[in-house]
């Protein structure tokens, strides 16, 4: 099967190599020549392969939280981690819900692992992301918030609000959050209520 390119796995910056016969969708060409970044097609031994997605991290921001998702950006990389950025890629008006929402779809999809959501507050994006089946995410505002969403809840999105946190604060939060496991145990038992939750309000495709 071959892979698919889509505008969610276009970098910032640099040249994209691809194996040769991946599928590179429209929208993917567009951002890539607008970020003036190459697409070279070379043979798939030679391309990289994609992060795993325990390595890979969704991350999106709206206007109100660009310029803390640029200066945040190195540090996924100073870890380790990938990143796969759903926008918004300048400072321009965007609606929350819809990164939220591209964000926790790559989460729910299990292409991450986690994902991180930053708009003015944190706030809607953790209400909208939270709409997506397996998501639990959580608005943190300091280091004990943000322990406690991995230990006691098992967090696998984070929001953070762009407008109430200074960089370096959110790099502290960042950084908790990214380094701390879930403690399992009995908090193993509440968050299968919080899925059990999730599962009694779904509803069939043909309702």
């Amino acid at each position: 099967m071959r892979q698919v390119l889509t505008e969610r796995d276009i970098p910032a910056s640099g040249t994209l190599r691809i194996a040769t016969g991946t599928i590179v969708t429209s929208l993917a060409r567009e951002l890539a020549a607008a970020r003036g970044i190459a697409i070279l097609e070379v043979s798939p031994h030679e391309a990289p392969a994609l992060a795993p997605p325990h390595l890979t991290i969704a991350l999106g921001s709206d206007h109100g939280g660009f310029a803390m998702k640029q200066a945040l950006l190195p540090l996924f990389a100073e870890l380790g981690l990938t990143v796969r950025d759903v926008g918004v890629y300048e400072e321009k008006a965007a609606d929350y819900p819809d990164i939220a929402l591209a964000v926790a779809l790559l989460v729910h999809e299990g292409a991450a692992t986690r994902g991180v959501i930053i708009d003015g507050a944190g706030i809607g994006s953790a209400m909208a992301a939270n709409k997506v089946p397996g998501v639990r995410a959580a608005l943190c505002y300091d280091v004990a918030s943000a322990r406690n969403s991995r230990e006691h809840n098992d967090a696998n999105v984070l929001t953070l609000g762009g407008r109430l946190l200074t960089v370096t604060q959110a790099d502290n939060v960042l950084r908790t959050w990214l380094a701390t496991a879930f403690g399992g145990g009995r908090h193993a038992a509440r968050v299968a209520k919080i899925a059990a939750i999730e599962q009694r309000f779904r509803r069939a495709p043909n309702e």
